[in-house]
């Protein structure tokens, strides 16, 4: 089932998505909002199923589904905690950085909470004030759950699992050191994160979705060029049940909470940093990590962050080649 929100006020109006994207069905008589549903989700899970199977069999009014007229399936969140499975990505920050990994990073999840008030729709501008802010794509993947107890285990902490999409969780690079180093995380570096057009239950995904995985290709566009085709699945150190259970660690976790994965990241096949895809590597999912290799390699970074007009497209695809969750695309605009 492919679930969205179409822009309506500030938590959009509920709506269930063809699994070709092509149309939606009106869920508001199920529930007003997706929070709404989510907050009383095994009650209204077999009718909004049996709105999902009526909508394929066009049985029921249907209208086209236009990713334009979406806002973020959760336009706003309780919480939204973002991780950093992709231990690869954190090392190569640090290689870059001459800095040494500590051991405790392979077996302990990084995470951050996230500014959860108010986020982009899938084709909404990014917003900039000041290019020297260094502003950066991250391309990611995201789970939303439902209610999990302080201390769920990590099979628990799975089970919770409601939804899953995708992100492009907005960074201003040249601001995070100055806040890194006050010691109290992000802030002022981390506005606004888009999100894809709809977001997929996890049976709908089928194999592919496996463990706490997605073994799917995260796609990347930049400016209309491939820029990333890195396998999600692949170097993914934590899977999304242990994220979810180290965000529930001490508290729970209220249903709509959002889980990001952090910067999906492969090495390249010789174990040694991700290469372009022009030159028959996988690629990035964030400019980031292109400057850190340039540092490894030449000793500084060549490649710029995004400025105004700039273009970033974010998606998954099917074995048709289709998108899963619809796309992300966005350009930067001077705010």
């Amino acid at each position: 089932m492919k679930l969205a929100s179409l822009k309506h006020g500030r938590d959009g109006r509920l709506v269930v998505v063809s699994r070709d994207l092509a149309w939606y069905a009106d869920a508001s008589h199920i529930a007003p909002t997706l929070q709404a549903a989510l907050d009383d989700w095994n009650r209204l899970l077999p009718d909004l199923q049996n709105l999902a199977t009526d909508l394929e069999h066009e049985t029921i009014p249907r209208e086209r589904f236009h990713e334009h007229e979406a806002a973020a399936p959760l336009p706003r969140a309780y919480q939204w905690a973002d991780g950093s499975a992709y231990v690869n990505h954190v090392a190569l920050v640090r290689q870059a950085r001459g800095a040494e990994l500590p051991d405790s990073f392979w077996h302990d999840p990084l995470m951050y909470q996230g500014g959860s008030d108010g986020f982009l729709g899938p084709r909404d501008d990014i917003p900039l004030k000041d290019e020297s802010w260094g502003c950066d794509l991250e391309a990611e993947l995201v789970v939303v759950t439902g209610d999990v107890p302080m201390g769920a285990s990590r099979e628990a902490a799975l089970a919770a699992v409601r939804l899953v999409g995708l992100t492009n969780d907005v960074s201003l690079r040249n601001l995070i050191p100055g806040e890194l180093a006050k010691g109290f995380g992000f802030f002022q570096s981390k506005p606004a994160s888009a999100f894809s057009p709809v977001f997929v239950t996890p049976d709908e995904l089928g194999d592919w979705w496996s463990d706490g995985k997605l073994d799917r290709k995260l796609m990347v566009d930049l400016n209309g060029e491939p820029f990333g085709r890195a396998l999600a699945s692949e170097d993914m150190t934590f899977d999304f049940g242990t994220l979810v259970a180290h965000a529930a660690k001490t508290r729970n976790l209220g249903a709509g909470t959002i889980v990001g994965s952090g910067t999906v990241s492969n090495r390249d096949a010789d174990g040694g940093p991700g290469k372009p895809i022009a030159e028959g590597g996988v690629g990035y999912s964030c400019i980031a990590e292109v400057r850190m290799i340039e540092t490894i390699q030449n000793g500084k970074p060549s490649t710029g962050f995004l400025k105004a007009g700039d273009t970033v497209r974010i998606w998954v695809e099917d074995d048709q080649h289709h998108p899963i969750f619809g796309t992300i695309e966005q350009t930067v605009a001077a705010a």
